[in-house]
């Protein structure tokens, strides 16, 4: 294999954005740093951040593809976030205090027959992904071209909201490292289960329209997934360029 990473992406707030970062320094059994560190309660929801809890207790672009558009930057220094959307005003806030703020500039983004969002809940353990461990997701571009080609139209890469991108593989290889290790720059990672996806892949995440039918593309394959969870076994700084190696 002579798989390379070229591109790494957080999503501090779940389904809520995504953020480019050139590199990045992982721990052993945490997430990728601040990547879903906050997650948007609905009003049927009791999640209060203290525990790891599935994602139907969360505003997801599952149900809500309008926020497949939002982007995000993040001020560590801050502790601030700011938000995108092509519909709405930029918004910089403080995730922990401006609750008030957030949940008024997201409000239109809901459609009006679904659970409302309620609260920002911060993870107090760790990143509230939607695997039951600390994971980190690893796509794979030969894949993702794949998809592109079966379905007929160029996709972003951002529909399936992936941390750490690789390219140099063959088409589905990631498949094969289910419980396997790789090294990635100075981290080690035990590949644990392929990702499942769901109805947020269908919508564009320039527009938030449902405008391509990712999943039935998948069922070309006998599967609705892409890409693998993996989790961090040793820590170590990664970047652009650095090589994938199966241990």
């Amino acid at each position: 294999m002579s798989g390379r990473v070229t591109q790494i992406w957080r999503h501090p707030i779940k389904a809520h954005g995504r953020e480019a970062l050139d590199r990045v320094t992982l721990h052993a059994h945490q997430c990728l740093p601040f990547d879903r560190a906050w997650a948007v309660a609905h009003e049927l929801s009791d999640a209060d951040g203290s525990e790891w809890v599935r994602c139907g207790n969360f505003s997801r672009g599952a149900k809500a593809p309008q926020l497949m558009a939002i982007s995000a930057e993040m001020d560590e220094a801050a502790g601030t976030i700011t938000l995108h959307h092509p519909d709405r005003p930029d918004l910089t806030f403080d995730p922990d205090s401006d609750n008030d703020a957030f949940l008024d500039w997201v409000r239109p983004l809901m459609p009006e027959d679904r659970a409302q969002s309620a609260r920002l809940v911060r993870a107090q353990a760790r990143g509230m992904t939607d695997a039951p461990f600390a994971s980190i997701t690893l796509c794979n571009m030969a894949s993702h071209r794949a998809v592109e080609a079966q379905i007929g139209q160029p996709l972003s890469i951002h529909r399936w909201r992936g941390n750490i991108w690789l390219d140099g593989l063959a088409p589905w290889e990631e498949f094969d490292w289910v419980g396997r290790e790789i090294r990635i720059g100075g981290a080690t990672f035990i590949v644990r289960e392929r990702t499942g996806r769901c109805a947020a892949t269908t919508a564009n995440p320039e527009t938030g329209q449902r405008d391509a039918d990712t999943l039935g593309a998948l069922r070309h394959w006998g599967h609705t997934d892409f890409s693998v969870q993996a989790e961090v076994t040793e820590g170590g700084e990664i970047a652009h360029d650095d090589e994938v190696t199966l241990l």
